[in-house]
């Protein structure tokens, strides 16, 4: 345990603080300022390192949370990151991105602010790197074996870096110009700066992990090229379908889908060029959908100048307390205020969207009605529809699976009725010696859920491909979170 009275002591969260917003918005850099030591140590020194530390059983990697909390108490900052990196091999991703289902099951959590663990992960590996404790691992020996790990999005990457390390030759298929997938281009940089991405690159390259990119498998190469030049073949292709809104007006011109916006806002702040670049600069921008690209979509408007932001969301509006369908340790539905939100706009809830009203091909307006709910179905308030002003209307509703033309047509791989690739307990998915981790076989989800695929699979792939393995198996296909 890192201070026995820490809990009592120090009661209340503390997290670095958000640039301010008149700063942050003409910039891309991230909104957080440097936490002072003391603070972290307190923080740190809140963990209770309880008897059953439920913090374990909410994280899908199982990261050994009170061990790195106690050794950070105590600035032992090597130990720390031996043991965050032993179960982690992205805490810098995690440590930004994820939304800490750890936190919302710490048992500190049941009467007071609960510890800021993931603050203390990002604060760990970013004193590692600055230690030079973050070295290559170059295995032993090689097994003679290869891999192709198809994305390279946190799964992927997982995937390939434990491969790597166990000896296999990896090579890393990414169809955009660079590696990363939703990390290099779909990420905000004000989110994730990408020279945190690039370091860890740099690590995986310097360990024997090959990237191929601006390749795109099924296309470039067809999956039989594939199967034939590698001994086993991993799909790490995320779920990129998009889920679309048919009402009238979807046809005009200023109608996008997110992950069609975002990317070309990451281009262009990273210094390069797009031609015709959906913008917002000057425009009613309205967002439709509430989750985490919602809110990617929001800051990224405000910093391009747009005129008015409105996020819509047909829910209604969730409460700032646990509710009684969302007990501790369960992850609640609650009232969250992202640094986006905090720069400006407006967040409506329960409304449905009808109609986009436009004028000469292009969108100039939203028609939408409240809605409250009955037998969990959307009822429309007579009489509570309006038209909002929009010159630029986002999509981030979710995704509904992986694409299906292309390579998983190729390869025949079966799908279950989400549309998502069926796996076996190997992660092997119907062909034998192709694997499949992280959204493609799951379904959307979360960053974390991501990493621990990636790194179960991979140890999938090694027994398969030796016999036996030595790697951790962090997480079973089927096992869920403590999610509601």
């Amino acid at each position: 345990m890192a201070d026995p009275q820490g809990f009592l002591k120090h009661r209340e969260r503390g997290l670095p603080a958000r640039r301010p917003v008149s700063v942050r918005i003409k910039d891309w850099k991230e909104v957080y300022e440097e936490q002072e030591a003391g603070q972290l140590k307190e923080q740190a020194g809140r963990c209770m390192d309880c008897g059953i530390p439920f913090c374990h059983s909410a994280c899908p990697l199982g990261n050994l949370i009170p061990e790195w909390n106690t050794f950070t108490w105590n600035g032992r900052w090597p130990e720390a990151i031996e043991r965050l990196h032993a179960t982690n091999n992205f805490p810098e991703f995690t440590g930004r991105l994820c939304p800490a289902p750890c936190e919302s099951a710490c048992v500190l959590g049941i009467n007071q602010p609960a510890v800021t663990i993931k603050q203390v992960e990002v604060s760990i590996i970013e004193k590692a790197f600055d230690l030079g404790r973050v070295e290559p691992v170059i295995p032993e020996r090689l097994s003679g074996r290869t891999v192709a790990v198809i994305g390279s999005g946190p799964a992927g990457l997982a995937a390939a870096q434990q491969l790597t390390r166990a000896g296999h030759t990896v090579a890393v298929f990414e169809r955009a110009d660079k590696a990363g997938g939703l990390l290099r281009y779909g990420i905000p940089e004000f989110k994730m700066e990408k020279s945190v991405l690039d370091r860890r690159l740099a690590q995986m390259r310097a360990e024997g992990t090959r990237f191929r990119t601006g390749v795109e498998i099924g296309k470039d190469l067809t999956a039989e090229d594939v199967r034939r030049r590698y001994d086993a073949v991993v799909l790490a292709v995320g779920a990129t379908v998009p889920r679309d809104l048919p009402v009238p007006g979807r046809e005009l011109s200023g109608v996008h889908q997110a992950m069609d916006y975002l990317p070309q806002a990451n281009r262009v702040s990273l210094g390069q060029e797009v031609a015709d670049q959906i913008v917002a600069t000057g425009k009613d921008v309205i967002v439709i959908g509430g989750g985490d690209t919602g809110a990617d979509c929001i800051g990224t408007a405000h910093r391009q100048g747009a005129r008015s932001v409105t996020s819509l969301e047909i829910m209604p509006q969730p409460g700032e307390q646990r509710a009684a369908a969302h007990p501790w340790p369960t992850y609640p539905v609650l009232y969250r205020v992202a640094s986006a939100h905090e720069e400006g706009g407006e967040r409506v809830y329960s409304v449905s969207t009808k109609e986009f009203v436009g004028e000469d091909g292009a969108v100039s307006g939203l028609r939408l009605t409240e809605v409250t709910f009955e037998d969990g179905r959307p009822v429309e308030v007579e009489g509570s529809e309006r038209v909002l002003p929009a010159q630029l209307v986002l999509l981030a509703m979710g995704f509904l699976g992986p694409q299906g033309e292309g390579l998983v047509e190729q390869l025949g791989v079966e799908r279950d009725a989400r549309s998502n690739i069926v796996r076996d307990e190997q992660y092997m998915t119907t062909v034998p010696g192709v694997f499949a981790a992280g959204d493609a076989g799951r379904g959307q989800s979360l960053i974390v859920w991501a990493i621990a695929e990636g790194r179960a699979a991979a140890q999938g792939v090694d027994a398969w491909l030796s016999g036996q393995s030595t790697l951790p198996r962090p997480i079973s296909p089927t096992d869920r979170p403590l999610m509601a």
